[in-house]
């Protein structure tokens, strides 16, 4: 059965993005930058909430620039074939290899856990992964921590008020003090 994972950049105080809405302490170098390239690899689908999949739409013609190192042009050329899924109440529409969907995430990951395919279902996005966690559904959390104290903003981990056991997987320190840290949930 496809594993779901839920992976991102995280401030060591927890959150993925500040209170003011700002993630520059996250910018990734050469190092971490490969990591995400290698980690994407593995994944078969991923599941977006609407503000990441926004923040990902500059990769849909990153490849037309110019000015994109060998790195860059990896990724969006991982990425770009990728298949999403955009779950939001709020777009009409959606682009690249991109299908939208406003509600259903617990049966569309059962849907995609059901269906012949190789690769992990990655989610992006707290919100998303906040409900995806509430139903149970996720396997393994995976935090690339920057040495960051941002105080406030969109927490990693869903603020519900219930106990997660996890087992340690894998812990690797990647370029600029960051480390990367892989979850199982226990069961």
């Amino acid at each position: 059965m496809r594993r779901v994972t839920y992976s991102m950049g995280v401030s060591l105080d927890g959150y993925i993005v500040g209170p003011d809405g700002g993630f520059d302490w996250g910018a990734p170098d050469p190092e971490v930058f490969r990591f995400w390239i290698d980690e994407i690899r593995d994944v078969g689908v991923h599941l977006l909430g609407r503000r990441l999949y926004e923040t990902m739409l500059y990769w849909e013609t990153a490849e037309q620039e110019q000015s994109l190192d060998e790195a860059e042009l990896e990724w969006a050329g991982l990425w770009n074939p990728l298949p999403k899924v955009v779950f939001s109440t709020t777009l009409s529409a959606v682009r690249g290899n991109a299908r939208l969907l406003s509600g259903g995430l617990a049966e569309e990951i059962e849907r995609l856990r059901a269906e012949p395919g190789e690769g992990d279902i990655a989610i992006g996005g707290a919100t998303l992964a906040a409900e995806a966690a509430e139903a149970g559904l996720i396997d393994e959390y995976r935090t690339v921590v920057h040495p960051v104290l941002v105080g406030g903003g969109i927490p990693f981990f869903p603020r519900n008020e219930r106990r997660v056991d996890l087992d340690l997987v894998e812990t690797r320190t990647l370029g600029s003090r960051v480390v990367y840290v892989r979850y199982r949930v226990a069961r």
